[in-house]
């Protein structure tokens, strides 16, 4: 009895040791949690990210609509049986047509042509023309619905919306995002009421009477399958896609070498964090021997920044912040000789790195 006794209370001892232990110890325990914690989510590439881009833009396409006429397109009118009457016209910067035989101009800025098939053929009825006529309108070229579409995205251009276009669709039109693309897509919009749609995808930042600035984050866009994110994109919007900066974490000390996307522009990240988004380190790894090797706009070359690894973990140095662009070097046993013969040999590993975001 007086055994098990003493047993238990050697057993609540150690835990309570345990509990109370220094930081020090606990931190290289917690650092092994951070590392599986990045470790377990699902990396992407820019390919894999633009691949889901064009797969969700098939399956989310916009419901089909007419598009208003405006401002500068070009439309036919065909009245059936009657060719005198048929022919192109193009739509005043005032949203007018003019039409032989009735007085006056004819707005069609804003109508579908549905709405302006009927508007000619009640004028030619009231105008004694045709008596019984069948009117069809089309647009032969669409100027009035322009969207601007800049930032990291593999071809920026001003797109004009022939029919209803959703975000993704005019996304994987310009072919996707770049490398250096960040974790939000911000849409501005003027002169259009805000939907419930709009409020419920992102952050709406109503900047003007009439102007708003919805902000989504490309995550959502893609992974929630949430269609609310899925924003219909119209004529006058301008879609920023903004940059935001890539790390470079390669050598044979680290699992997986790659450059990792900053999620927005001037985001901090510290050697320790890139460790972890790089599945930390080998077995063979010489982690107080690393380098961050960062560009020098004075010199023109790369300055070499010795960063000591088992230190920071061992909380004997403080962790070193990394910058845009910054290539963190983790050598092996082999790596070092490389290392010796110049930054130049190291930088040659670091090309055709994937690219991975989180």
């Amino acid at each position: 009895m007086f055994a098990g006794l003493s047993i238990m209370v050697r057993t609540v001892q150690c835990v309570f040791n345990w509990l109370t232990a220094k930081p020090a110890f606990l931190l290289p325990i917690l650092l092994l949690w951070n590392t599986h914690v990045y470790a377990q989510q699902k990396p992407a590439t820019s390919e894999q990210t633009n691949q889901k881009i064009h797969e969700l833009a098939g399956l989310a396409a916009a419901r089909a609509t007419d598009t208003p006429i405006g401002s500068g397109d070009l439309i036919h009118i065909e009245v059936f049986d009657v060719p005198e009457l048929s022919r192109d016209l193009r739509v005043s910067e005032r949203g007018e047509i003019t039409y032989p035989l009735i007085p006056g101009k004819i707005p069609a800025s804003g109508l579908t042509s549905y709405q302006l098939e009927q508007k000619v053929a009640q004028l030619l009825i009231e105008n004694g023309l045709v008596s019984h006529p069948q009117v069809s309108v089309f647009v032969k070229e669409q100027n009035s619905q322009p969207v601007s579409l800049v930032g990291a995205v593999q071809k920026p251009m001003v797109y004009q919306i022939i029919r209803p276009t959703t975000l993704l669709e005019l996304l994987a039109e310009a072919g996707g995002v770049t490398d250096e693309a960040g974790s939000i897509i911000i849409v501005t919009r003027a002169g259009r009421p805000m939907s419930e749609q709009t409020s419920a995808a992102g952050s709406v930042d109503a900047t003007g009477l009439d102007t708003q600035t919805i902000t989504i984050r490309l995550q959502d866009l893609l992974e929630s399958g949430n269609p609310v994110y899925n924003i219909q994109i119209y004529g006058g919007d301008s879609v920023s896609v903004p940059r935001a900066g890539i790390v470079y974490v390669v050598g044979g000390g680290v699992s997986q070498p790659g450059g990792y996307v900053l999620q927005s522009h001037g985001e901090q990240v510290t050697v320790m964090k890139a460790v972890a988004l790089a599945h930390g380190l080998t077995g063979f790894a010489k982690a107080d021997q690393a380098v961050i090797m960062r560009n020098n706009t004075d010199t023109g070359q790369k300055d070499m920044i010795p960063v000591h690894i088992k230190q920071i973990q061992n909380q004997k140095s403080d962790d070193v912040t990394m910058k845009s662009n910054d290539i963190l070097y983790i050598p092996d046993s082999k790596g070092l000789k490389i290392l010796a013969r110049g930054s130049e040999a190291a930088l040659t590993i670091g090309t055709g790195l994937a690219i991975y975001r989180f």
